[in-house]
Formats: C-alpha cells, sequence, structure tokens
C-alpha cells in the first residue's frame, strides 16, 4: 500500500470512529433518558389513547402492542435520520464512496420504513397470539414461528425484497459466467442463476454472497467488484476522455495517472477467487453451523422468556404496575435482561466468525486460488479504504472478519508455493 492510500486509509477508519463513539454515545444516552423518564409507560399509554379513538378498548392488548411498535420504529427512525444523513452525505460523500443524492436517499429511508412495517407488525401480531394461546409450552411454539419466518425471509429477500431497492441482472454470458459455473459444478455448490446488483448507484462499496436453500443456490455479485462490469469506472474514463484499454497500452503519464486513480474492483481470477472463499462457507457447513447456533439461541431465550415473564416486579421496574403486556415483557427480557449474555454471546460469534473466514480463505487455497485471493484482498481493501493495521484486542472484539494482514499472512506460504 502506498503512502497516499495509507493515509486516505487512516483519515477514513478516523472519522468512522468518530463518528460511532458519538452516534453510540448519543444512542446510550438515549436509552438512559427514556428509561429514567418513563418513556415505555409513557408510549404505551399513548398507543391505548390511539386505539381508544379507534374504538379498541384495553382487551385489544395486541392491537395496542401493534400501534406501539409503529410509534416506537418511527421515533427510533427519525432520532437516527441525522445520523445516517451525516454518515452518507458527509463522512461517505468526503472519502468518494456515496453515490446517492438527497432525493433517492430520503425515498429509500421511506420505502424501508414501510417495508419493515409490512413484515414487522404481521409478524408481530402472530407471534403475540402464539404466546396468549400457547399455554405452558407456548416458548416452543413461538420458537417454531420464528424458526418458520426467518427461514422463509432468507429465501424470499433477495427475490422479492432486495429487488425492491436494488436492480438485479443476470450476469452475461462470456468467460467469467462460465468460470463460476465450473467452479460451482467442480465442488457440487448446486448454482441456478448468477445476479448482478447495481450497488454502485448507493456507493462505490463492494460484496459478493450466495443464497437459497437446498438445490436452488444463487450468486449475487455487486457490479462494484467487478473491474470489467463497474458503472464507475466507465464513468471515470469517460470524463477524462478516455477509452478502455488493455494493461499498459499508451505511454501517456497524464493516462497512467488516471488509470492508476480509478476504482479497481477485480479481475475476473480475482472474482473467482472471492467466490471461491465465498463458496468455502457453504462447503464448510458454515451457513448451517451459524443458522444452529441463532435457533439454539433463540429457543433458549424464549424459555427463559416462559420463566420470568410471570413476574410483576420486572414490569414494575419499567413503570408498569398494574398491567403485564406481553410486547412490553418481550421488550423488557430480551432487550435489557439479557443484555450482558447478549454481550457474551456477540463476542463469542466474533470469535467463530474469524475462525470460519480463515478456514474460507484455506478452503479458496485448495482451489488454488490462494495468488488471486492475495491480491483480491488486498484491492478490495484498497477501495473500501479499510486500514491494514488493526490493534488485537480492539479486533478480537470488534472485527467479524481477521485483519487484512493476517489474512495475508495466512496465504503467504502458499502464495510462494
Amino acid at each position: 500500500m502506498d503512502s497516499e492510500t495509507f493515509e486516505k486509509s487512516r483519515l477514513y477508519q478516523l472519522d468512522k470512529s468518530t463518528f460511532s463513539f458519538w452516534s453510540g454515545l448519543y444512542s446510550e444516552i438515549e436509552g438512559t433518558l427514556i428509561l429514567l423518564f418513563g418513556g415505555i409507560p409513557y408510549l404505551w399509554r399513548l398507543s391505548g389513547r390511539f386505539c381508544g379513538y379507534a374504538g379498541f378498548g384495553p382487551e385489544y392488548e395486541i392491537t395496542q402492542s401493534l400501534v406501539f411498535l409503529l410509534l416506537a420504529t418511527l421515533f427510533s427512525a427519525l432520532t437516527g435520520l441525522p445520523w445516517s444523513l451525516y454518515n452518507t452525505f458527509v463522512i461517505e460523500e468526503k472519502h468518494g464512496f456515496n453515490q446517492q443524492t438527497l432525493g433517492f436517499f430520503m425515498k429509500d429511508a421511506v420505502k424501508k420504513f414501510i417495508v419493515t412495517q409490512c413484515i414487522l407488525l404481521p409478524v408481530s401480531s402472530l407471534l403475540l397470539y402464539i404466546i396468549k394461546i400457547g399455554g405452558d409450552y407456548f416458548f416452543i411454539y413461538a420458537w417454531l414461528f420464528t424458526l418458520v419466518v426467518s427461514l422463509v425471509l432468507v429465501t424470499i429477500y433477495a427475490d422479492y425484497i432486495a429487488p425492491l431497492f436494488d436492480k438485479f441482472t443476470p450476469l452475461p454470458e462470456g468467460k467469467l459466467k462460465q468460470e463460476i459455473e465450473i467452479m460451482a459444478k467442480s465442488i457440487d455448490f448446486p448454482l441456478t442463476k448468477v445476479y448482478v446488483v447495481e450497488g454502485s448507484k448507493r456507493s462505490s462499496h463492494s460484496n459478493a454472497y450466495f443464497y437459497g436453500f437446498f438445490k436452488n443456490k444463487r450468486i449475487v455479485l455487486f457490479d462494484t467488484l467487478l473491474e470489467e462490469y463497474s458503472v464507475l469506472n466507465k464513468d471515470i474514463l469517460e470524463e477524462s476522455g478516455m477509452e478502455p484499454r488493455k494493461d499498459g497500452e499508451g505511454d501517456s503519464e497524464e493516462i497512467k495517472a488516471k488509470v492508476k486513480n480509478k476504482k479497481q474492483g477485480c479481475k475476473n481470477e480475482e472474482v473467482l477467487a472471492v467466490l471461491g472463499h465465498e463458496l468455502g462457507h457453504w462447503k464448510l457447513g458454515h451457513t448451517v453451523k451459524n443458522i444452529i447456533i441463532s435457533q439454539m439461541n433463540s429457543f433458549l431465550c424464549f424459555f427463559l422468556f416462559a420463566v420470568l415473564i410471570g413476574r410483576k416486579e420486572l414490569f414494575a421496574a419499567f413503570g408498569f404496575y398494574t398491567s403485564q403486556p406481553t410486547l412490553i415483557g418481550l421488550l423488557i427480557i430480551f432487550q435489557f435482561i439479557f443484555s450482558p449474555y447478549n454481550e457474551v454471546l456477540s463476542f463469542c460469534l466474533t470469535v467463530l466468525s474469524r475462525r470460519f473466514e480463515f478456514q474460507a480463505d484455506a478452503f479458496a487455497k485448495k482451489l488454488g486460488k490462494a495468488k488471486d485471493l492475495y491480491s483480491a484482498l488486498i484491492k478490495l481493501n484498497k477501495d473500501n479504504l479499510g486500514f491494514p493495521v488493526s490493534d488485537w484486542l480492539f479486533s478480537m472484539w470488534h472485527y467479524s472478519h481477521p485483519p487484512l494482514l493476517e489474512r495475508l499472512q495466512a496465504l503467504e506460504n502458499s502464495k510462494q508455493d
């Protein structure tokens, strides 16, 4: 990494860290004030008044719970909007990542809120109803219901929800698609389709992922990941009056400087190496293991919720002296009582995630992609202004992916071989 890129990365990570500190501090202060001044019982009473205006009395607890959720998520969206605006149009804009206009951003925010409510409210009403009628073993039925919902959402997200926000197009026929299909077949990955998502209209950050169950797997590539496909590269070439050229063609210093400064993305071989890493997660069962861990944790939480939900002192501590609404019980127990446990669990999952990343890198090695993955990681880190140096203790607690230098070191021996 040259000194200029190193300095850009340092400044970007400094800005992001500062933003994370202040936004996190604000969230903690906001949450504390809400608890101290009785924000939760006040919002519950306000929800009851709105229900009363519509002719629903206190016996319609589920209806009141849905109004509470709507008001709570609306409050959260409005208080978080300034921070999101600052992150997008100040920090990301300053460092060259933001591709959105203010109009696009606001339209996107409204659309996200509406889609969230369309999913959250029906699911929550059914969950509350199951808890109400489930008897002594309601926690089993509630867990099974959330399991089914999560699997359905994972299945339909990329086909029906994500296209509401981004444009997905099939990867054109050509060498890259052919090589992706060959690699998938070599490891028995049941690939059905390969899509390119137009992520460049939001940000110049890049990504790739796969989704689907059983024999219906699909791969999604961000256009910013593909050097030959990225709109950002084309825009820079057009603005500079340059025509696409082969590597090394032309000897103008000005042209060389412009080519050097353009968004790189990855070459086809490097894209295949990145996909080799992602498919490694599937082949090694990481996705299934994460689902199992998540559902075991979910079952444990519902079981403990069943044990604690009858304790009136928990509700009284949060300002509910005469009633014990089920939704409020879920909020108190899952968000506050489980908070220490959630921190420990989060750390354990971070450690496991880093282990999975090393294993996926090792899988890409076995596919003969070590050299290309090595160069792809460097390019992606540079394109995303990742800082290559990390404090071991900080990264161990916060980073779900190992720092770049650790991953490169693990790949180095195979690369030399």
